[in-house]
């Protein structure tokens, strides 16, 4: 069974022609690889434009030892897909 820890979290969510993000921090609880974090009362999104700030209630779902190592394991497999990505300057077919 995994550990649960109920927390508050701070939520930073953009999604305008500079910046697409949605952030949560919960506070005091560092998070670790497996663990999940479950956000409640924040909305599913902002409209094109937009940034909200606020506070909401979060539930940490600690991974166990086994959980921990594969996601770390998985984690390398997944870091190769960005070797695809290439960039050019502007102007450049």
């Amino acid at each position: 069974m995994r550990r649960r820890i109920e927390v508050a979290c701070d939520v930073d969510m953009e999604q305008s022609p500079q910046t697409l993000h949605a952030h949560a921090i919960p506070d005091g609880v560092a998070i670790r690889p497996g663990d999940v974090v479950i956000v409640h009362d924040a909305p599913p999104a902002v409209a094109f434009g937009e940034r909200l700030t606020m506070r909401c209630r979060a539930t940490v779902l600690r991974a166990g030892p086994l959980r921990r190592a594969w996601t770390r394991t998985a984690s390398l497999f997944a870091l190769t897909e960005l070797y695809e990505v290439g960039f050019q300057p502007k102007g450049v077919p």
